[in-house]
């Protein structure tokens, strides 16, 4: 549905802006700037006022509390915990970790109410189109093929049990596979935002992929600033700028992960209902919650939904959305109520 997570290399929308926001947020003596690899993309970590003897100790840290995560959710390393459930054929609630069972809950309320748009078991539609570890295929996938994919779909046969020795997941369907990678990066970065105050640090900025969440002020005392980028994957212009004020931001686009099939373009953003590529106009969905996760989440269904019922959607729950849409040869923007709070007036 969205850009692949574990190891797939297309950058999302807000790594490299997010990235130059924050050099030029950051600028001055006492800044300290963390960068790395994780999960087939990129994170970093923008910090005020954070002496930079600690920089190994905190670059170290972080790579280790990311390591952690993918060894829990990737779909790409075969003993990984995700792995192992997709793999087992049983129907016994299997035992997880709380931070998966977070995961899935809010996947599951997200996939509700944007019926059924964001699904995180949607991993046999994304593989049949050639966006997850199965290579891009050589034709169309066939209406039976599709098919047969979309009967592996589904949220009805995924449960979350809580008891009080832990959590455990359930599924009714023996070949369910569960993928996390629309929600992976957002919970990354709230991850890593809660390492920054367990390490009693409170002025950041972290984002892995395109998930960003701030706190605090940068180095010069100032908000942290987020840019949202253009929709075009040959500049890096921006389209506007927010004060994000304590919250996630996540954006959920078409037009940077595709590929060209028989003359035509295959977007990565699939809708589960139909089990192909969207073709409608709506080319970027971002959103700003109050956890990076809820946002990864959100802006994935929006984008399969399209622009007339994201904003419904956006309207009816009280969402801070943005969104751009493809109009002739240019592009127009819309804005939710809730995300006008968080607008920057100049570009400076």
């Amino acid at each position: 549905m969205k850009t692949k997570w574990l190891y797939y290399p297309v950058m999302a929308l807000f790594m490299l802006l997010a990235g130059c926001d924050a050099r030029h947020e950051s600028a001055g003596a006492s800044a300290l700037v963390l960068e790395g690899r994780t999960m087939g993309t990129f994170w970093r970590v923008s910090l005020a006022d954070v002496d930079a003897s600690r920089k190994e100790a905190l670059q170290k840290a972080v790579q280790q509390r990311l390591d952690q995560d993918d060894r829990e959710l990737s779909t790409w390393k075969a003993d990984s915990v995700l792995s192992r459930f997709n793999q087992y054929r049983g129907n016994d609630p299997q035992p997880v970790s709380d931070n998966m069972a977070d995961i899935v809950t809010v996947a599951l309320r997200i996939g509700q109410k944007t019926q059924g748009k964001m699904d995180i078991t949607i991993g046999p539609l994304v593989n049949l189109w050639g966006f997850g570890p199965v290579k891009q295929p050589d034709k169309t996938p066939t209406p039976a093929q599709i098919a047969a994919a979309r009967a592996l779909v589904g949220l009805q046969h995924l449960r979350v049990i809580q008891r009080s020795e832990g959590a455990y997941l359930q599924k009714d369907l023996p070949d369910l596979y569960v993928d996390l990678s629309t929600m992976g990066e957002g919970f990354a970065t709230d991850h890593l935002a809660r390492l920054m105050e367990e390490e009693g640090i409170h002025n950041y900025l972290v984002s892995v992929g395109g998930a960003v969440l701030t706190r605090g002020k940068n180095s010069e005392g100032k908000p942290w600033r987020v840019a949202i980028q253009k929709p075009t994957d040959k500049e890096n212009a921006v389209q506007a700028i927010v004060d994000l004020q304590g919250h996630g931001i996540s954006t959920s686009g078409s037009y940077r992960n595709y590929y060209e099939l028989n003359g035509k373009r295959i977007s990565h953003v699939i809708d589960p209902t139909t089990g192909e590529p969207i073709q409608h106009r709506l080319v970027s969905a971002t959103v700003i919650a109050t956890t990076a996760l809820e946002a990864d989440g959100w802006d994935t269904g929006l984008m399969v939904l399209g622009e007339e019922k994201a904003k419904e959607l956006a309207l009816r729950e009280k969402l801070a959305v943005y969104l751009i849409v493809k109009q002739g040869d240019g592009f127009t923007s819309w804005m939710s109520p809730q995300f006008k709070a968080f607008i920057l007036p100049d570009r400076e």
